[in-house]
C-alpha cells in the first residue's frame, strides 16, 4: 500500500510539472529550488557560454567571471530584511546558445543546513532556444574540432617556411556555414617561441607600389586551444562564419613572435582551398 501511495504522489507530482509547463508556460513552483545564505557565493556552471543572465531580486548581485560561469551572491545589507521576514527571493534565468534555464531562489539562514557553492546546469533543467546567429555551438564546434584532430594528418595544403618555422595547413572542412582551418606551426630551432599574436588578414595577391595596399582582418569565431608559448610544435583548429573572398584575394596566416626575437611568419591560403574543404 506504501509503494502504491508513493507512486501515486510521484504521478501527480509529474503531472503538476507538465501542466504547470502546458501550452508554453513555466510557473515559479515549478522551477527547481536553490537555497542561498550569506556562507557563500553559489556559482552556476554552464556547459556553453552564458549569453544573458537575469536576477528578479534586488538582494542578490552577480557577474560572469568567465563566459560559462555565473557567479550571485547575496547583497550585505539586504541581510537584516531577509532574516525577519523573507525567504523567496524570485527567480533566476541563465540563457546559453541553445538552452535556457530557470530557478527559484530562496534565503536559508538555517545553521547546519547544507548550502551548494556550485551547480552545473543540467540538460533536464532546460528548455532549448534558437539564440539569433548562433548555428554551432561551442560544445558542437569543440566536437568537430576533436574529431578533426582524431583524423590525423594527411597531406600538407599549404606551407610556409621562415626563421627555421615552418607553418602548415592541414586540413580545410566545413560544417553547414562555418570553415574549419587545421593549423599547425613547428618549430626547427632551439628557442621556444613565445606567441605574442595570431592574425588572420585577407590581402591583395599581388601589390605594386602604383596601388594602395587593402588589408581586412577578420578574426576566428572560436579557437580550440588558448595561444601559448611552444617549443617545437602548435597545433591548432579555428573556426570562421561565412569566409568568402574574391580569387584577387588571399588568407594570411600571420603569426608573430614577442620582443626581442620578433620572428614572424606567414602563411598563405587560397580562396580554392576554401573552395576545395571537405564537409564534416
Amino acid at each position: 500500500m506504501k509503494k502504491v501511495f508513493l507512486l501515486l504522489t510521484a504521478l501527480l507530482g509529474a503531472a503538476h510539472i507538465l501542466f504547470a509547463q502546458s501550452r508554453g508556460r513555466t510557473n515559479i513552483d515549478s522551477l527547481p529550488q536553490i537555497e542561498i545564505s550569506s556562507q557563500a557565493d553559489i556559482h552556476f556552471l554552464s556547459p556553453e557560454p552564458i549569453q544573458y543572465a537575469d536576477i528578479s531580486s534586488h538582494s542578490i548581485v552577480g557577474d560572469m567571471p568567465v563566459k560559462n560561469l555565473l557567479r550571485i551572491k547575496l547583497v550585505p545589507d539586504s541581510l537584516r530584511h531577509l532574516q525577519q521576514d523573507c525567504t523567496g527571493l524570485g527567480v533566476i534565468t541563465i540563457v546559453g546558445e541553445s538552452f535556457i534555464a530557470q530557478y527559484r531562489l530562496v534565503f536559508t539562514n538555517s545553521p547546519g543546513q547544507q548550502i551548494p557553492s556550485a551547480i552545473a546546469i543540467q540538460p533536464e533543467q532546460c528548455r532549448p532556444l534558437d539564440f539569433p546567429g548562433i548555428t554551432l555551438t561551442t560544445p558542437q564546434m569543440k566536437t568537430y574540432a576533436m574529431d578533426i584532430l582524431h583524423r590525423g594528418k594527411k597531406s600538407d595544403i599549404r606551407k610556409a617556411k621562415a626563421y627555421g618555422l615552418t607553418a602548415i595547413l592541414n586540413h580545410v572542412y566545413t560544417v553547414g556555414d562555418h570553415v574549419f582551418l587545421d593549423v599547425a606551426f613547428q618549430n626547427k630551432t632551439n628557442l621556444p617561441y613565445d606567441i605574442d599574436e595570431l592574425r588572420f588578414k585577407i590581402e591583395d595577391k599581388k601589390i605594386t607600389k602604383a596601388t594602395n595596399v587593402q588589408s581586412i582582418e577578420i578574426k576566428p569565431d572560436w579557437k580550440l586551444y588558448p595561444q601559448e608559448s611552444f617549443k617545437r610544435e602548435y597545433h591548432n583548429i579555428y573556426v570562421f562564419k561565412k569566409v568568402t573572398f574574391p580569387d584577387s584575394k588571399i588568407l594570411n596566416v600571420e603569426l608573430t613572435e614577442k620582443q626581442i626575437s620578433g620572428r614572424t611568419i606567414t602563411l598563405k591560403i587560397k580562396y580554392k582551398d576554401v573552395l576545395d574543404a571537405d564537409a564534416l
